[in-house]
């Protein structure tokens, strides 16, 4: 088959069912055309221009390209690549950045034929381009850029100012928007295999027998690997090793998203092929479906390490029936929040390769490099320093990538083989294995005084935690801490419970808890608020979080708590628009900045100087899009007054920097300590008058241990987190019920890099807008209804408001520079914002998410679950 590729005539062999997108790829060598969903054609990342048209190449058959014209941004001239790279680069339109190379080719089609678009238009034209991470907002900012830019305006210049408070360039930005920079399914090795799975077919069944025989006669298999193939511990888990990395014959499968075998061949095509080919019979049994039924007496266990009560938090101050019965007003009602889909765009990805030395070489995308490089090691039956393991930054993760994936998997058919394996899931397998957002249901009963001051809260949670236990107890635990908002309540009787049961696991997603209690906190608060007479501006002024103040879990707070500073940035946009007429609604939001509870944590930093002049930065935390190779670089500088060039982040097994799992909005706070620590001993040497190039070979260490906060129930003084981080978020109805504005005032310590900063929170109110309106994944008998991305709910470009972000910057002690973590925080009040918003439009009081009778949701264009949906 001949067609050309950018500009050039090119010859190959696809086979049959190839896609387009496989043979660019593979066959081709092209990379900016990324595979977020094949062959469902709804994400965007693969686009092409096909003969002058934009289209999705995972949905192409390859042989439908004969004789026809593919352009690429590889193919575009190199002035035009660099322009668009700039633009992208200078408005900050790029986070995790594995959506941006199909968008910034969509942007080219456009402008060639429409120089000068307004922004809806260019909504509309990002209609079939999913992102995560950003909310578009600074993507159609990067576009409008690149218009003006191309019709003779002022040129994009990206920032190189490195110092705290500067808005300095993402680093590695213009690589990652023309595709240059690989991510782990990117990357090829000499000789390198390809790998996939073979999942389970029930939620909860008996495995009676495996048989690989077909499969690993099956031309061009290298290897398949079962559970009678681990040499060391099967068995892993961040917190309970209760996760098997295959279920072996005589075990039970216990979700859909349990591995049964793993098979490497020449080709993904041949992989895939020979693991269909893997007999499994199964004895079914009955799924324990709900955490009432998990919990029930007689429920079969569904997890054999641990009881079917996962985890049970209880936090009590003072008397609560005695305070409630003599509160002013009382609200009670039933709370409900659904399962929802992380939706990183990129699918999960593992090399594995074995060294020269005789180790292993792994490349994770994981949140937690170091706990991958442990439990594959453990996997193995090898000791950690037999494993290096490599960072390679992901395409999002939202808490979905903290678990182990296919990490194990991969090194494991590579020590088979003796060859490098790669192995990458499709969206289906990647929906059915990674762990979801908790559904929670909380029954509410708050009080409060004739002035509307509360004064207690009851509230009972049980959330559904699915077949493994991930950091599912820990979500309930921060649930309840969390149970009273961004409130001062005198007294408090506050008890969750995590339950197993053969659902897909739930476990870390953004806001990790946090999410589910302010919903429910914030309706409440409204109740509250008409039945004292005033409004919801008013009453979350009263009750506000302040320095002096008592949390839900009883730490005092004796810092940086500007929560009243945000109340009052929203004020006037509040009230403007009540008398205006429109429906308004508003929640706060609390978010700790560490983990806490007692947990030790580290931020750890080496600052190694280079031959060359450079100097090379590593630290223990995952880049994910979050811009925090960018920050850490920003303090660097800011210590050692070197250019922000200089600076070359690596994450890897170089140095022993295991700081746990980036989660908890903590990497800044915690990583950034430990880099402005290392680089003022390097500041030091400076000042003595040498010069870079001859300190090459220093290394300048710093390691943090953050070892002060207590678990939830201690005595004497409580101090459960290091940090909060805060907000107020405001939503804004138009005339027919669409959210037509919304307006986030966020205290974040320091911005250390304001951009980045505002994309943060952007991207976090497009997550929580959808999740209170469209997102939801339910699961019927363990299965989820759905692994298209079309009805999952996401919003799309066209369904965004105008979203105004305001920083205030009361700094913390605790953080580097007084800066704090704003990576969750950002869609914790946005579902009680927006419910208020609806009972104001409408009158009615919703208790369950996604709010999807609302008249906002249904304004919105995202796709819908067929039956599930109305």
């Amino acid at each position: 088959m001949r067609f050309k590729l950018n500009d050039r005539e090119v010859e190959v062999s696809p086979r049959p069912d190839e896609s387009l997108l496989t043979t660019l790829r593979e066959r081709c060598g092209i990379l900016s055309t990324k595979d977020g969903c094949e062959p469902q054609g709804q994400c965007g990342c693969c686009l092409a221009i096909i003969d002058g048209r934009p289209l999705v190449t995972c949905a192409i058959p390859a042989i439908k390209a004969e004789g026809r014209s593919v352009v690429t941004l590889e193919g575009l001239p190199e002035e035009e690549r660099e322009l668009i790279a700039r633009s992208f680069v200078a408005a900050a339109g790029i986070q995790c950045g594995f959506c941006i190379p199909g968008i910034a080719l969509r942007a080219k089609h456009l402008l060639d034929r429409t120089p000068d678009p307004s922004r809806a238009a260019i909504a509309k034209a990002l209609d079939v381009h999913l992102c995560r991470c950003t909310g578009y907002t600074k993507i159609i900012d990067s576009i409008e850029l690149l218009a003006r830019a191309r019709r003779g305006e002022a040129q994009p210049e990206p920032c190189t100012d490195g110092r705290v408070g500067a808005r300095l360039a993402k680093y590695e930005g213009a690589d990652l928007t023309l595709g240059c920079r690989p991510y782990v399914a990117d990357l090829v090795r000499p000789e390198m295999l390809h790998g996939a799975v073979r999942l389970s077919e029930h939620a909860r069944a008996r495995v009676v027998r495996i048989d690989v025989s077909k499969a690993r006669a099956h031309p061009g298999v290298a290897a398949v690997a079962t559970a009678a193939d681990v040499p060391g511990d099967r068995w892993y888990g961040l917190i309970h090793a209760d996760w098997p990395g295959f279920v072996a014959e005589g075990e039970e499968v216990r979700c859909v998203g349990d591995f049964i075998a793993a098979v490497a061949a020449v080709d993904q095509h041949t992989a895939r092929a020979a693991a269909r080919l893997i007999e499994v019979e199964y004895e079914v049994r009955a799924p324990v479906l709900t955490p009432e039924a998990a919990l029930a007496a007689g429920a079969p266990q569904v997890n054999p390490v641990h009881e079917n009560r996962l985890g049970h938090t209880v936090i009590r101050r003072g008397d609560a029936a005695r305070a409630l019965a003599e509160s002013a007003h009382v609200v009670r009602g039933t709370w409900r929040t659904q399962r929802i889909e992380h939706l990183y765009l990129e699918p999960e990805s593992a090399l594995a390769a074995p060294r020269d030395d005789g180790r292993l070489h792994l490349w994770s995308q994981g949140q937690g490099l170091f706990d991958d490089r442990r439990q594959v090691a453990a996997f193995l039956g090898v000791e950690e320093d037999d494993i290096f393991a490599e960072l390679v930054p992901n395409g999002g993760a939202f808490g979905g990538k903290e678990d182990m994936s296919i990490q194990p998997h991969a090194a494991l058919l590579a020590r088979m083989t003796g060859r490098p394996v790669r192995l990458t899931l499709n969206r289906e397998e990647s929906i059915r294995v990674h762990p979801k957002r908790h559904p929670i249901t909380m029954e509410y009963e708050v009080g409060c005084d004739s002035e509307g001051k509360l004064t207690a809260v009851r509230a009972r949670m049980l959330g559904d935690s699915g077949a493994y236990a991930s950091v599912g107890a820990k979500v309930l635990e921060r649930a309840a801490g969390h149970a009273c908002g961004a409130y001062q309540v005198p007294v408090v009787d506050i008890e969750a419970i995590a339950a197993y049961t053969n659902n897909p696991p739930c476990g870390a997603m953004r806001g990790f808890g946090a999410n589910q209690a302010h919903f429910a906190m914030d309706g409440c608060m409204d109740l509250l608020a008409e039945q004292v007479g005033i409004d919801g501006w008013e009453m979350r002024w009263r009750n506000a979080l302040a320095v002096g103040d008592t949390f839900t879990t009883g730490q005092v707070l004796e810092k940086s708590i500007g929560l009243k500073q945000t109340l009052l940035a929203v004020k006037d946009a509040y009230y403007s628009a009540r008398a205006a007429g429109r429906a308004v609604g508003i929640g706060c939001g609390i978010k700790n900045s560490g983990i806490g509870n007692g947990a030790v944590e580290f931020g750890k930093a080496r600052l190694v100087v280079e031959p060359g002049g450079t100097v090379s930065l590593y630290n223990g935390y995952t880049e994910m899009g979050q811009g925090l190779l960018t920050v850490l670089v920003q303090c660097a500088v800011e210590v050692t007054g070197l250019p922000a060039h200089v600076f070359r982040p690596k994450v890897d097994s170089t140095y022993a920097l295991g700081c746990g799992q980036t989660t908890g909005s903590r990497a800044t706070l915690f990583g950034g300590r430990a880099v402005k620590s290392a680089a003022e001993k390097l500041a030091a040497d400076l000042r003595d008058g040498q010069q870079l190039e001859h300190l090459a070979g220093n290394v300048y260490a710093a390691d943090v241990v953050v070892d002060d906060t207590n678990a939830l129930g201690a005595k004497g003084k409580i101090k459960t987190h290091t940090s909060f981080g805060l907000a107020t978020q405001v939503c804004i109805l138009d005339q027919t019920g669409r959210v037509d504005r919304f307006i986030a005032a966020h205290d974040v310590g320091r911005a250390v890099n304001p951009a980045l900063c505002e994309g943060q929170i952007e991207g976090s109110v497009h997550m929580g807008l959808g999740y209170a309106l469209t997102e939801e994944l339910p699961c019927e008998d363990g299965w989820p209804v759905t692994t298209k991305l079309r009805e999952l709910g996401v919003l799309r470009a066209r369904d965004m408001p105008e979203v105004e972000v305001i920083l205030i910057e009361d700094p913390e002690p605790e953080g580097p520079f007084g800066a704090k973590g704003v990576g969750e925080i950002g869609l914790v009040p946005t579902a009680g914002a927006v419910a208020g918003a609806l009972a104001a439009y409408d009158g009615v009081r919703r208790f369950t998410l996604p709010m999807k009778d609302s008249a906002a949701a249904r304004a919105m264009s995202v796709g819908r679950i067929k039956g599930g949906r109305a």
